[in-house]
């Protein structure tokens, strides 16, 4: 029993013990490179104006929800218990455009393409398991929690940040950077496609991001790790083609996620 409940307690905190992982990989690798390897570099990139690169990335992406006031409502005929929205993975690609102001102060343009899917955990009291309409994939038929029913959606998502990098001075091998900016994010697929979907979502969104990461020198090149934080800034949310029994207790959608950046410049 006693096993059980540490894994529990695991399962509960498995976001912030795997952002305190990240982080502690992020910070080990300038120490790690230069202890392996030795590592020395001119490092040209840094004497131009404009450069560029590539990446690739993996992410962890969810919705944040806010419950509308008929879900509150005792009097409203709603059969919705909870909305949960869960963390999924997911991973993207894309390119590095490099204007440089200053050797610590440079204009990121990163371009790229990202691969999306959404999961919503919906529990419905049990009591009403005859209103419930069929649909999504089901995780129980009903307990004292009620009926789980979980609903997902894919998107893939053409994203287009602008990001100010502010970076410290070299030292050795290694720099230490910030990074924050905005981006414009559009879906490939037509609105009449996602329609389908149990929760509908508009396809354009904007974004603010921030981010921490490492320039790492190598003799030909540069790798930077790097953990970035996105959070949407439009209700994306479309009510009128959602599922009946989910249009009054959602109020507003936005995206959020955060992606682990592995760049090559």
């Amino acid at each position: 029993m006693q096993t059980t409940y540490i894994w529990n307690k695991l399962n509960l905190r498995r976001n912030k013990v795997v952002l305190s992982g990240l982080v502690f990989f992020l910070a080990a690798i300038p120490a790690f490179g230069q202890g392996m390897f030795g590592l020395s570099s001119a490092a040209s990139s840094d004497n131009k104006t404009f450069s560029y690169g590539f990446f690739l990335a993996a992410h962890n992406s969810t919705y944040q929800m806010k419950y509308s006031e008929l879900f509150f409502d005792e009097n409203a005929s709603s059969n919705v218990r909870s909305v949960q929205p869960k963390y999924t993975p997911g991973f993207s690609l894309g390119f590095l455009g490099m204007l440089q102001f200053h050797d610590q102060l440079i204009l990121l343009f990163t371009p790229k393409v990202g691969f999306y899917e959404y999961k919503t955990e919906v529990t419905y009291f049990t009591d009403q398991v005859g209103e419930i309409p069929v649909g999504g994939d089901m995780i129980n038929e009903g307990n004292n929690r009620g009926r789980i029913v979980e609903y997902s959606s894919e998107a893939t998502m053409v994203e287009l940040p602008l990001l100010l990098k502010y970076r410290s001075i070299r030292f050795n091998n290694t720099r230490m950077y910030f990074l924050g900016g905005g981006s414009y994010q559009f879906r490939t697929k037509a609105q009449d496609e996602a329609n389908v979907d149990d929760i509908v979502m508009t396809g354009r969104d904007v974004s603010v991001e921030a981010g921490m990461g490492f320039e790492i020198y190598f003799k030909y090149f540069k790798f930077a790790p790097e953990i970035r934080f996105s959070h949407g800034l439009m209700n994306a949310y479309q009510v009128e083609n959602t599922r009946p029994d989910l249009q009054t207790a959602i109020e507003s959608i936005r995206r959020k996620s955060i992606t682990v950046y592995l760049n090559f410049q």
